[in-house]
């Protein structure tokens, strides 16, 4: 009796063990599915969240037109660049309302935008009264963030540095400080001018460590700036009917137009056009 006992024990033992080693099993593999489910998750989240967007929110998108020789140039640039990365600029000439930042794109909703540059200050001490909420949602929604300065030439360079300084805080996968000069000084020389932007230039360098790009029309470039800034990141505005923005001068960012449509947003931006993959541009990102 005792010996049988032992046995129907031993036997209850061991498939108690069995069962526990089972629902071990059990739980292991289900805890790898639930990992599995919520890494998916994370990886469409995005994916999911703008085309939801772009389809079923209620924007009121108003119907913003180009004259059809603007609306060909812009296609044509669109079709000949695919194997580029687009993004937009605002500033205070864009209201809050007017952005819907989920549901952003370009080209007839076939190209979502992946940069996003903002006016963030102007001569020696006035700041964009939008760029706060727009740098903050521009985070929010994975946009890489550019911030410029806008240079009045006639002002102290010194002060504009602090002004961009004091008003922007960058963060590492932020694009460069960005200079904005594109007008002509009534009380300086050329040659002054170059000298005092190389000071903006070098007191914002010292501080995030990294070569500021520098933003002007291409004309403007070629008669001011061209030989003086070698080294530097070029963006280049050119609204002409060209293949790139300069026949004779490599860029990195080209502003192809002031007309650009990007669903989502209720006024015209500028559209823009950095030269080369995404890859290339997280690459010039601050770190």
């Amino acid at each position: 009796m005792k010996r049988s006992n032992h046995t129907k024990k031993a036997t209850t033992n061991r498939r108690k063990n069995i069962r526990k080693k089972s629902n071990l099993r059990k739980m292991i593999v289900l805890a790898i599915l639930v990992l599995a489910l919520v890494g998916t998750g994370f990886y469409l989240k995005n994916k999911i969240t703008y085309y939801y967007a772009l389809y079923f929110n209620k924007f009121s998108h108003k119907k913003l037109k180009n004259s059809e020789q603007e609306a060909a140039r812009i296609q044509k640039i669109l079709t000949e660049n695919l194997d580029k990365t687009y993004g937009f600029d605002i500033s205070h000439y864009q209201n809050r309302e007017d952005i819907k930042w989920d549901s952003l794109s370009i080209g007839n909703k076939t190209i979502p935008p992946e940069f996003v540059v903002m006016r963030a200050t102007m001569g020696n001490r006035n700041a964009d009264r939008h760029f706060s909420d727009f740098w903050e949602q521009a985070k929010k929604h994975e946009l890489i963030r550019g911030a410029y300065h806008f240079y009045r030439a006639d002002e102290d360079p010194v002060k504009q540095a602090n002004n961009f300084l004091e008003n922007v805080k960058l963060e590492n996968g932020d694009l460069p400080p960005i200079l904005d000069i594109e007008k002509i000084p009534r009380k300086k020389s050329k040659e002054k001018l170059v000298e005092d932007l190389k000071v903006w230039c070098k007191i914002v360098e010292e501080t995030y460590g990294k070569k500021p790009i520098i933003y002007t029309y291409y004309h403007y470039y070629k008669d001011y700036l061209k030989g003086e800034f070698d080294g530097y990141p070029l963006w280049l505005a050119n609204y002409n009917d060209v293949p790139t923005p300069s026949p004779d001068d490599d860029f990195d960012f080209w502003q192809f137009t002031e007309n650009g449509i990007v669903h989502g947003i209720n006024t015209k931006v500028d559209l823009d056009l950095y030269n080369g993959s995404l890859w290339s541009l997280k690459s010039m990102t601050l770190d």
